[in-house]
């Protein structure tokens, strides 16, 4: 019997484990970084173990130092959670070794799917549908487009698309020091790219008595830079000849590697409805909530059970209706999805569907780890039902602190494409980020006099009006690199504001506003942070793509001539580090625009730094390997 659980790892994860071991009476154990001392996953532990250093690599990528917390704390059993170590055939038998419960496969299992090129060998001996390799140095243009891929690790790291043959030398090159960089090994390896797949997984669950339950599909085929970002099951508009399919290869695979515990099998399903391996993930994934949902099942209740050496249930639960996973991000898609930090105010969803997170109000999102604030899943009796349920949910939460990606999530759930499940593939974003990213009407102004009003009543005891005859208030705020000035009088007469003449003020408050819209009247909720101002309403009428949140920054009246910066500076989006320079580049060198200058690793994700236009590149001061802030100056392109 495990009696307590060290989780190696942190946030999302380690709370979720914590959450079950607490339901069945085991003790928990956290681990934690510096920069994670106060993170809620060590707030809920009941034991704590300090790891010194802030970086991964110091930290939650140290199986010694985790093995000596578990054995500090008393723990008689790890469990992995996903990433870090989780997949370390090393870590396992290390953990093993010390006398504890390895809450996970067996180290042999690990590493028979450490090595996607090893694995693909493996399968194929198996009998699992997989695409043939490509050797580089035979490559033709019959065999574009082509994928480049790690042979370890995941999460789209060293992972590049390669549409002409010209470009296969250098982009073999880029991947594998990524991957080195990633995962201590640089092994690349490269096979057809399928345009228009789909991305299908199997979750299952092996016991030490031989049985293997093949616990339905998953799509996954949403994703950004080769990382999932709304995931689903089961997975839509598959036949029931193809469900088998990956039901028997799944299972094959399992066996043949003789696993125990909960994994995943990942395929990649061609438009044709052909099915091939991509990887076998010999852990508990991100995406498991869906299946948890549709099976009404605990994976990781399971998982302990199966460490504990109890049997699985001849035959596997039947499946429950849908459910759909949106992954809440701290980026900005139109900014090339960068990354963004910066204290989360508050996150708070509707009642009716899941939220697991790894963070909660007040948190600092930092550069050190990934930016997933959250997970959020929705179940329904059917799959249009289990959509509209989700969106619904992400368009009335209260998201406050850094930009993310919760308007993109909105659109992306309603739109047409996603909306039937036949149109489905991987290639989603690369049509469609444009259109869901562009700011078109989104009615921020009646936000920004919302939040005008709520400011000039916070403000004055008198709540705001005047009796006395006076020039307009006047409020300018930022939102989205765009300034929206407020010109308004608030008397005993009511509401006057420029630039809304069918607007009328129907209650007022420091936190809350009832504005009446050409006869349509609307709630808007206050919330202030410093000079940083949220404001959030009801979905409006007819607007299915419309935000229904803004962030507004209040600016003031005469702002500081001398905050300026010199044209044509590139400057630090985000906290992160140097990792590279474009080959032979230097002052006084002439540029394109677009050309990549250099490039900045945060919060696990490469970020792509270009000439903003042609000219000459008059100053270059930062060097591979430099740690840089928010604003820090990266190069100077003058025009």
């Amino acid at each position: 019997m495990i009696r307590s659980v060290l989780v190696a790892n942190r946030g999302e994860i380690a709370r979720r484990v914590f959450r079950t071991c607490r339901e069945l009476g085991i003790s928990t154990v956290a681990v934690h970084s510096d920069a994670d001392a106060c993170a809620p996953h060590v707030r809920e532990a009941d034991t704590a173990v300090r790891l010194p250093g802030n970086a991964p690599a110091d930290t939650y990528l140290r199986g010694d130092l985790l093995v000596r917390a578990a054995q500090a704390a008393g723990a008689d059993a790890v469990h992995p959670g996903y990433g870090f170590l989780s997949e370390n055939a090393g870590f396992a038998t290390a953990v093993a070794d010390a006398g504890l419960a390895w809450i996970g496969p067996p180290p042999a299992a690990i590493e028979a799917m450490a090595s996607k090129t090893r694995a693909k060998e493996l399968m194929d001996r198996a009998g699992v549908p997989l695409l043939a390799p490509v050797a580089p140095g035979q490559a033709t243009e019959a065999d574009l487009p082509l994928l480049v891929k790690a042979a370890a690790g995941g999460g789209g790291r060293g992972m590049r698309v390669v549409t002409e043959l010209a470009a296969l030398e250098g982009e073999l090159k880029a991947a594998a020091v990524e991957a080195a960089s990633a995962f201590g090994d640089g092994e690349v390896f490269v096979e057809p790219y399928v345009v228009g797949g789909r991305h299908v997984e199997v979750q299952i669950l092996a016991d030490g008595h031989g049985t293997v339950w093949t616990l339905g599909t998953r799509d996954c085929s949403l994703q950004r830079r080769h990382q999932k970002v709304i995931e689903e099951a089961p997975a839509p508009g598959l036949s029931e000849e193809l469900r088998a399919t990956l039901h028997r290869a799944a299972d094959r695979a399992a066996r043949a590697i003789g696993y125990r515990g909960a994994g995943t099998v990942e395929f990649l399903v061609d438009r044709t409805g052909r099915a091939y391996f991509l990887e076998m993930n010999t852990r508990l994934q991100v995406e498991h909530p869906v299946t948890e949902a549709v099976y009404r099942l605990d994976l990781v209740a399971l998982q302990l059970s199966i460490a504990e050496g109890r049997p699985l249930d001849p035959e596997p639960p039947q499946p429950h209706g849908h459910a759909v996973e949106a992954r809440l991000y701290a980026e900005d898609p139109a900014a090339g999805w960068q990354p963004q930090t910066g204290t989360l105010h508050r996150l708070a969803l509707p009642d009716g569907v899941r939220l697991d997170s790894g963070v909660t109000d007040g948190d600092t999102i930092g550069v050190h780890y990934d930016p997933m604030l959250a997970k959020v899943i929705a179940w329904a009796p059917s799959r249009d039902e289990a959509v509209r349920k989700l969106a619904g949910a992400l368009e009335r939460a209260a998201v406050h602190g850094p930009v993310t990606n919760r308007d993109l999530l909105v659109r992306s759930l309603r739109h047409p494409e996603f909306t039937d499940p036949g149109a489905l593939d991987t290639g989603f974003y690369d049509r469609h980020l444009a259109e869901l990213t562009e700011a078109g009407a989104d009615g921020a102004p009646l936000f920004a006099l919302a939040a005008a009003l709520a400011d000039a009543h916070g403000r004055s005891r008198f709540g705001g009006f005047r009796n006395v005859p006076s020039g307009p208030q006047v409020k300018t705020y930022a939102c989205g690199g765009t300034e929206h000035t407020i010109r308004y009088r608030l008397g005993r007469d009511g509401l006057r504001a420029e630039d809304f003449p069918g607007v009328r003020l129907l209650a007022l408050g420091p936190d809350r506003v009832v504005l009446e819209n050409d006869g349509l009247r609307r709630p808007f909720a206050i919330a202030r942070y410093g000079d940083r101002v949220h404001v959030d309403a009801p979905p409006a009428p007819g607007g299915a793509t419309t935000p229904t949140s803004h962030a507004f920054t209040a600016l003031p009246r005469f702002p500081d001539p001398t905050a300026r910066t010199e044209p044509g500076s590139l400057l630090a989006p985000m906290p992160g580090t140097v990792v590279r320079i474009a080959t032979g580049l230097t002052e006084g060198d002439q540029v394109t625009a677009g050309q990549p200058l250099l490039w900045l690793e945060a919060m696990k994700m490469e970020h792509k730094i270009t000439a903003p236009s042609a000219g000459t590149l008059t100053t270059l001061p930062v060097h591979p390997g430099q740690q840089v802030e928010v604003g820090t100056l990266l190069a100077v392109v003058t025009d």
